[in-house]
């Protein structure tokens, strides 16, 4: 059956796959371009808050911004994990990916690329201040782990260049800054702006100019394969962007500017409202998904209890598969693979739906379980009063087999609750998304995670309470 699934599904997507020059022609019929960035790497691309307001700004986001009202566009920004960007570009999920993207030889495989619009001067490492007469070269970080971001050519360089260190790769830039801070690595390899950026902003790191070289330096937009119109009226824009000199004249100025408000204006209460949108997406995804999930698994609990074969085999099939799976890849896999399919498919439904899928197969075994601990004798008993299955299993077997396996259930719900944090990968904007947009825009990485983990806890201890609560009320109806 998974196999079956997996080659329909890969006939479908190959069907899909982004047509050539439709994408232009979506962007004049729609008048919206959607553009894929990861806005966690200053000056070229980040977040600031104006008015309590996520904003993205940044030399890429400006241009962006020519871009689109070159092609009398609205500019919608879809903010994800530097790792994820071009998989949405192939599935159709962006129209363009522009996050200082090197349009290496690897890469140009995959998508087509713009041409060079900013050449960044090389290479820094970024370093703890305490360690700024012991690393400085390559040599110095021999035996040393380095980090860079996931999928990035100063991840490939240091894979290159410097084969005495350990390579470290995550999908944030703030979580690089994290883990360096906190002496899980030595350095950080990033663009000479970036990294200056991080340390005018941090008064314990410091930028260092690396000795890596570089074989082809340059930021490009990175758009699908086989749409030449659209590669020809984004080089259009770059050549009018480089002829005015705007990234030198504009771009950069003003991302200088809202830099130097964010470091005036960094206090946390300023980002309040970030913390209650993100709460108020965990909520509803966490509900939606708990709704998704009791349905499902009570479905594949009566299925895997049925003398029918082909039920009990779909029902173990789909237990089996989805528990021995991780769930941050069914969320990649149901917003990029199953989002091939269905074009509209938004990051909330997407998520919602692969946890709601991941918790049907737990609460199914939660169910079966509760059932399976009811003695027979109650079965036969309702059956000699001349009860149908149906009404046995609604009057007598669920109401007790929903008191065995509350705890249970709590528990489940209590770590969906806590999971609904792995939708940030797909840009969802729940509560941890959120807090990383804190941490890009204050430069601050302990802080804001701090505050998230006691909202959540604040969250789960009220959950926990709730569903004590109606315990206890199940315990005294006995």
């Amino acid at each position: 059956m998974i196999s079956t699934f997996f080659t329909l599904n890969t006939k479908s997507y190959a069907a899909d796959k982004v047509a050539d020059n439709s994408v232009l022609k979506k962007v004049e019929k729609s008048k919206e371009l959607v553009v894929g960035t990861s806005a966690d790497y200053p000056p070229l691309e980040f977040t600031t808050s104006v008015d309590g307001k996520t904003k993205y700004v940044g030399v890429d986001i400006e241009l962006a911004k020519d871009i689109a009202k070159d092609l009398h566009a609205k500019l919608v920004i879809k903010n994800m994990s530097f790792d994820s960007l071009l998989v949405a570009l192939e599935t159709g999920k962006v129209d363009m990916v522009i996050s200082a993207m090197t349009p290496s030889p690897e890469r140009k495989q995959s998508v087509d690329f713009s041409k060079i619009y900013y050449k960044p001067s090389g290479e820094y490492f970024l370093i703890n201040k305490r360690d700024q007469n012991k690393y400085r070269k390559i040599k110095d970080f021999a035996g040393q782990t380095v980090g860079a971001q996931t999928g990035s050519m100063q991840y490939q360089l240091i894979q290159k260049q410097m084969k005495k260190s350990k390579v470290k790769g995550l999908g944030k830039i703030n979580n690089l800054v994290l883990a360096l801070q906190s002496g899980k690595m030595s350095g950080v390899v990033m663009e000479e702006l970036t990294a200056k950026a991080y340390a005018q902003n941090n008064k314990n790191l410091i930028a260092v100019r690396s000795d890596l070289r570089e074989q082809q330096a340059g930021n490009a937009v990175a758009i699908a394969k086989g749409q030449t119109g659209l590669v020809k009226a984004v080089n259009k824009t770059i050549d009018r962007v480089q002829k005015e000199g705007l990234i030198e004249k504009e771009y950069l100025p003003q991302a200088a500017k809202y830099m130097q408000t964010a470091r005036k204006t960094n206090t946390m209460m300023k980002y309040a409202p970030y913390f209650v949108k993100g709460v108020g997406y965990t909520i509803v995804i966490t509900i939606f998904s708990v709704l998704i999930g009791v349905i499902l698994g009570t479905l594949l609990a009566l299925m895997r209890l049925s003398k029918n074969k082909v039920a009990h085999g779909i029902a173990v099939a789909y237990i089996e598969f989805i528990r021995g799976t991780p769930q941050m890849v069914q969320i990649l896999f149901v917003y990029f693979g199953v989002g091939a399919l269905i074009s509209n498919l938004s990051a909330v439904v997407a998520g919602i739906i692969a946890i709601g899928l991941n918790s049907g197969a737990y609460v199914a075994e939660d169910i079966r379980s509760g059932i399976s601990s009811i003695a027979k004798g109650q079965t036969e008993a309702a059956r000699s009063l001349g009860l149908s299955q149906n009404k046995t299993y609604r009057y007598v077997i669920i109401p007790q087999a929903l008191k065995n396996i509350w705890p249970a259930l709590g528990n489940e719900f209590i770590t969906l609750l806590k999971d609904s944090s792995l939708v940030s990968v797909i840009g969802v904007t729940e509560l941890m998304y959120q807090t990383e947009l804190i941490q890009t825009s204050t430069y601050r990485g302990v802080l804001p995670l701090f505050i998230a983990m006691i909202i959540y806890f604040i969250m789960t201890f009220t959950l926990s309470r709730i569903l004590n609560y109606f315990e206890k009320r199940m315990k005294h109806n006995d």
